[in-house]
């Protein structure tokens, strides 16, 4: 444990915790002191992660759950406060960018609906049910895993991706206004592109012509990694943000802010 713990014995729910930047947040988070609930439909991987946490003297626990079910999410969170009877932080960061979405007279419903129910259907329940256990525990953090492309128009998008994480910043700065007074935080992280591996499977970033495309856009002129992600929300999760509520926190190497001419 880090001799400067941000997250000492705080109870902290990852959705989609198994992989990219909830794998990273939930093994940065655990050496932070941080007792780490781990919610995802990814079983094998979900639980590889847990027994990598304990090796390295940490708390975990992992539910499988289908976040786009509000019966799954509800179980899901009984059994999180079963485990370690309170929940202090709520990280939302569970989401797809389907392969087939697109621009928008080319999207088919099944994907937008499934996006949708996904990304944005998925943090609103995760809120419904993880809510009330944040309130319980008299204060906490909710953290919203929204996009840079929720802010920025671009030709040839993933339009609703798109859509749904900026349903995620508005349901964000909803919940930061009617939970203040309960002492609940609630900021949106909206990271740029960043190399995990749904990334690098959904761009097929294989292709170095739309690699470099992408390179080009960025001010800083890399992509970012799931370290540096979880980096962020650590600063969200923790004590440190404890004035900061509503915000959009754009970790995105510069990419939103204009284009590099």
């Amino acid at each position: 444990m880090s001799h400067q713990a941000r997250l000492n014995e705080k109870v902290v729910v990852i959705t989609g915790g198994a992989n990219g930047i909830g794998k990273a947040s939930a093994k940065l988070f655990s050496g932070h002191g941080a007792k780490i609930a781990i919610l995802d439909i990814d079983g094998l991987v979900g639980e590889d992660l847990v027994q990598s946490i304990k090796a390295a003297n940490g708390e975990a626990f992992y539910f499988n759950v289908n976040i786009a079910r509000a019966d799954s999410v509800k179980e899901a969170f009984r059994a999180v406060e079963n485990e370690f009877g309170r929940i202090d932080v709520l990280f939302n960061n569970a989401g797809i960018m389907h392969h087939q979405d697109g621009e928008v007279v080319d999207l088919d419903e099944k994907t937008w609906d499934l996006t949708m129910s996904v990304n944005a259907k998925g943090v609103f329940l995760s809120c419904k049910y993880g809510l009330p256990a944040l309130i319980r525990a008299g204060a906490g953090s909710i953290i919203n895993t929204a996009s840079f492309a929720a802010l920025c128009g671009m030709s040839h998008a993933n339009m609703a991706y798109s859509a749904s994480k900026a349903a995620i910043i508005s349901l964000t700065k909803n919940i930061a206004i009617s939970y203040a007074n309960k002492n609940i935080r609630s900021n949106a992280l909206l990271p740029g592109p960043t190399l995990t591996e749904s990334f690098q499977r959904s761009l097929l970033l294989e292709d170095e012509a739309k690699k470099q495309q992408y390179l080009n856009a960025i001010p800083l002129a890399r992509f970012g990694d799931a370290e540096e992600l979880a980096k962020a929300a650590l600063f969200l999760a923790s004590d440190d943000s404890s004035y900061i509520t509503g915000t959009e926190f754009l970790v995105d190497g510069g990419l939103s802010t204009g284009r590099v001419l």
